[in-house]
């Protein structure tokens, strides 16, 4: 009963200061101007969430076998005049 009676004393104060903060806001005269604001910064969010997540990364495997050839080649030219990285650039 006292953990149910905390809760709700936790809920009625948060709701208050929530409150409290919307009618701050709503008596600010540039409230059109935080509102634009935010919907600017929201779509930023979108686009940087949708580039993080939309693009599709290279081949985990690829990217190890580049590394790999790269190194062992290394940049002292190999069979024809051609380094690892040209070589490697071939293959693909």
């Amino acid at each position: 009963m006292l953990l149910v009676a905390g809760l709700a004393d936790l809920a009625v104060s948060t709701l208050g200061t929530a409150l409290g903060t919307l009618r701050g806001l709503l008596r600010r005269s540039d409230t059109t101007q935080l509102v634009g604001d935010a919907e600017r910064d929201l779509r930023a969010r979108g686009r940087l969430a949708l580039d993080r997540y939309a693009t599709v990364p290279p081949a985990h495997l690829e990217v190890l076998a580049r590394h790999v050839l790269a190194r062992r080649d290394g940049p002292v030219t190999g069979v024809g005049g051609r380094s690892g990285a040209d070589r490697v650039r071939d293959d693909v």
